[in-house]
C-alpha cells in the first residue's frame, strides 16, 4: 500500500460498530469487484479495447448463523461492449482468474452477472 494511504473500518451497528465506516467484509466485496475489473482491465489494454465505461457493483450478505461470515457476494459486471463482441470469453475467462476470486472461500456462494451493451438493430 503507498506510504501514508489510511483506510478506516468500522463494525456494522448490528455487531457492537458505530456502523460509520465500510466494514471489513465491505471490504473483503470491494476487493472482488475490483480485482475482476483490474484484470478486465489489462486484458483489454492487452487487446487495445476500450472499457473506461466498464461498472462493476459487488453486494454481500451476511450468515444469519454464527460465526457471521459473508455466505453470498453479487457481482454484477456492465461492460461497454456489445455481447456479441469477439473477446466476450476472453474477459469473462480474465475476470474469473482474478487473485481475490482464488481466494474467496470456496464456501461463499459468489453469483457473476454479466451486462452487455445492446445490439443495435
Amino acid at each position: 500500500m503507498p506510504s501514508g494511504t489510511k483506510v478506516e473500518t468500522d463494525a456494522p451497528v448490528d455487531n457492537q460498530g458505530r456502523g460509520e465506516s465500510f466494514s471489513p467484509t465491505d471490504l473483503v466485496a470491494t476487493a472482488l469487484g475490483t480485482c475482476m475489473a483490474t484484470i478486465i482491465g489489462i486484458t483489454a489494454r492487452h487487446k487495445n479495447v476500450d472499457v473506461r465505461e466498464m461498472r462493476v457493483i459487488v453486494k454481500k450478505e451476511i450468515s444469519a448463523d454464527l460465526p457471521r461470515r459473508i455466505a453470498k457476494l453479487w457481482v454484477e459486471v456492465f461492460m461497454p461492449l456489445k455481447e456479441s463482441h469477439p473477446d466476450k470469453k476472453i474477459f469473462q475467462s480474465a475476470a474469473l482468474s482474478c487473485p481475490v476470486q482464488h481466494s474467496i472461500h470456496p464456501d461463499i456462494q459468489v453469483n457473476l452477472t454479466w451486462h452487455w451493451k445492446p445490439e443495435t438493430v
